[in-house]
């Protein structure tokens, strides 16, 4: 405790650095238990009824499953219409409450009678639901559904981005400051302390300031749940209810495990985060104590090396890997945020290795004395160099991987909806019709989305997202998709359009598939083979397939002929958005999160650092330096630092970006790769800023 009490400076970042990760954890955690448990709301389409009768709304088929059979189900787009025969029967028994959505017969239908009957009536030619579960038949059951799933993903990506990089800051205080008490350390074993009480020390010292840091992060990522709940609704983020409050109830309720893994997760933090650095100060040795400040021998340990280049490894193994065998996986969110972590972590590590030689090629303003003070300091302070060259990677790297990645993926995405037709107008909507009148000779083709089940080998049923065409033959001629095999043009009312992602993808072989509404199966013919792309090439069928399916997609090669007409007015009007607003938006609120964490390590180890160079400064100023000198020579090596850890971060972008991009050329995919310069550039900007100020206020102090 005096330990802590004697260099509370050095050790607050630290601090900082795991309360905020405990409390962004409980925070996430909190949310994550409420959208797991969600409140139970009535129902609205058919609140005044105890029994809805739903059409059935998954498919079931029967798959092989080691020497037997299983039965698996999916999801169907929209529920099939109440059987005709079981609609009569309870017409013929109760009153019932009819809301058709859209199809001539309703989808569900309500009523006052006693469930088990119904049952007995009905028996597996529809559902019968009472309850919280009559919601089910509500319209935005399925969107309260979707938003869910992309609010578990958010949630669960700002927790493992505040555990990897709260880890990183913590182990890179702990290490550097005992690299700085290394004379402290050997006087402590000149008067006789054993290397297992120096490591014992440090994991108590480490052991106080988890259990300090974590509760009060606990604390911090209670108050902090409600409004983070609110901000996600405001944002379109989350469904409206998950602000409705719930936060305090779910601890109080039972689900107090958020609290339970944040607190000791932060414990394990701080204890691993010292742990290397305590092995360390027990080998130092008592001739340590004669030493002036020499804090850069063994700059990078064995343990140290041999994990860095493990990580190094084992990120860009992974990358040629998924790249080898999988290309479309470097084109999903989860393999772009893992994967940089991976090669961040390890050249983070290596840093201490990377920092002379970098250090030595990057042009440095001459500046008289001063601008080699800087390069010879920034070279020869390893340490301290790599100390803060490392948070500026993470967050520059992090930046740079991520935003480009899914910028990237959006334009190729982009530029290949461009390129796959060569209408000159295009209008799309929710509904759209096909116009009344055509200029002679005007080609116009309409599409609508739909679904479809195939099955995969024997053990697997896929759902397929599809477009459905009204004319086939309009299709054929407007369309320029990236046929590998057979021919457009031979798509009829018995055949389909497939990718490669299929198992079955030759020419004239047949398809068993389930329609999007359950019904099937039915035999389609292989007409045509596309390049599998970003995802969206295909399948395509015609609309004789896709029973119900709407039209939401216009294509002429003609303007239409009269401004009634829908039209983009432009051939670029459908390409979709750059990148999906809420995914912009959570990407935002991870990069605020890392920037955050690099602050607060950027100000803990500069000010640590600096504030024992008080002998170095006065010798400089002996030399006949002048005070302006002196602090433009000590916040210049924070802003070689600074560029050091930029050009690390922008070589770990280069390498998931370059990944990236061979993986669209191998999916024969148009690669538009984009590098985020306003991103990384802001992200360098606030480092240097910081870095300049904590160095500069103690360098100041010191020069007085």
């Amino acid at each position: 405790m005096g330990g802590l009490r004697a260099r509370w400076t050095s050790f607050l970042g630290g601090f900082l650095a795991l309360a905020l990760g405990v409390g962004l954890l409980t925070a996430t955690g909190l949310g994550l238990a409420a959208a797991l448990d969600p409140p139970d709301r009535a129902p609205e389409r058919f609140a005044s009824s105890p029994v809805v009768v739903l059409g059935q709304d998954r498919l079931t088929v029967e798959v092989r499953r080691g020497p037997g059979t299983a039965l698996v189900s999916r999801p169907l787009d929209r529920p099939q219409p109440v059987d005709a025969a079981v609609l009569g029967a309870l017409r013929a028994r109760w009153t019932l409450t009819e809301n058709p959505a859209g199809p001539a017969r309703p989808d569900a239908v309500g009523l006052d009678a006693p469930a088990e009957r119904v049952r007995a009536l009905v028996g597996d030619r529809a559902q019968v639901l009472t309850g919280a579960e009559r919601r089910r038949a509500d319209p935005g059951h399925e969107r309260d559904g979707h938003e869910l799933t992309g609010l578990h993903a958010l949630l669960g990506t700002a927790g493992g981005v505040a555990a990897f990089v709260s880890v990183f800051v913590v182990a890179s205080v702990f290490a550097f400051s005992v690299a700085l008490r290394r004379r402290e350390f050997g006087l402590l074993r000149t008067a006789g302390a054993t290397p297992g009480q120096l490591r014992r020390l440090l994991l108590a010292e480490a052991a106080v300031l988890g259990v300090t840091a974590s509760a009060a992060g606990c604390a911090l990522g209670a108050l902090a749940a409600p409004p983070m709940a609110r901000a996600l609704v405001a944002h379109g983020l989350a469904p409206g209810w998950f602000a409705s409050g719930r936060f305090a109830d779910t601890a109080g309720g039972g689900a107090g495990w958020p609290y339970h893994l944040a607190f000791w997760t932060g414990l394990g933090v701080a204890l691993a985060g010292a742990a290397a650095a305590a092995h360390r100060a027990g080998r130092t040795g008592p001739v340590d104590a004669l030493r002036e400040a020499d804090v850069d021998r063994d700059v990078l340990p064995p343990g140290r090396a041999l994990l860095g280049a493990g990580l190094l490894a084992a990120g860009l193994g992974l990358l040629v890997w998924t790249y080898a065998t999988a290309p479309e996986a470097l084109l999903k969110r989860k393999t772009y945020t893992t994967l940089p972590m991976l090669l961040t972590g390890g050249a983070a590590l290596l840093a201490p290795v990377l920092v002379r030689p970098a250090a030595r090629l990057l042009p440095v303003p001459r500046g008289g004395a001063v601008g080699l003070l800087v390069r010879a300091n920034g070279a020869a302070a390893v340490r301290r160099t790599a100390a803060v060259a490392a948070p500026v990677l993470v967050t520059v790297a992090l930046a740079g991987t991520l935003f480009g990645a899914s910028e990237s993926v959006a334009r190729a995405k982009e530029t290949e909806a461009r390129e796959r037709t060569a209408a000159a107008y295009v209008a799309e909507g929710p509904r759209v019709a096909l116009p009344a009148r055509t200029p002679a000779g005007a080609v116009v083709s309409a599409s609508g989305p739909t679904s479809l089940f195939v099955r995969d080998g024997a053990e697997a049923l896929v759902k397929y997202p599809a477009r459905a065409v009204a004319d086939p033959a309009a299709f054929a001629a407007l369309a320029r998709l990236p046929v590998v095999a057979g021919d457009l043009r031979d798509l009829d009312d018995r055949s389909i359009v497939v990718n490669e992602e299929f198992e079955r993808r030759r020419v004239g072989e047949e398809i068993e598939v389930w329609r999007a509404d359950g019904s099937g199966p039915v035999r389609l013919r292989v007409a045509a083979v596309l390049a599998r792309g970003t995802g969206d090439n295909g399948p395509y069928v015609t609309r004789a397939q896709a029973p119900g399916a709407p039209l939401d997609r216009l294509e002429s090669d003609r303007p239409p002929a009269s401004a009634d007409e829908p039209s983009a007015g432009e051939p670029s009007a459908a390409a979709p958005p750059t990148v999906n607003r809420a995914a912009r938006t959570g990407l935002r609120l991870l990069l605020v999160l890392v920037l955050l964490y690099t602050v607060i390590a950027l100000a803990s180890t500069l000010f640590m650092a600096t504030s024992v160079r008080g002998g170095e400064l006065a010798s400089l100023r002996l030399a006949g330096a002048t005070r302006v000198q002196a602090l433009r020579a000590v916040t210049g090596e924070a802003v070689l630092a600074v560029v050091l850890g930029t050009v690390l971060g922008l070589g770990v972008t280069a390498a998931v970006l370059g990944a990236l991009g061979a993986g669209l050329a191998a999916l024969s995919a148009p690669v538009a790769l984009a590098v985020p310069w306003a991103q990384t550039g802001a992200a360098a900007g606030v480092c240097a800023v910081v870095a300049v100020a904590a160095s500069a206020l103690p360098a100041w102090r010191l020069t007085r």
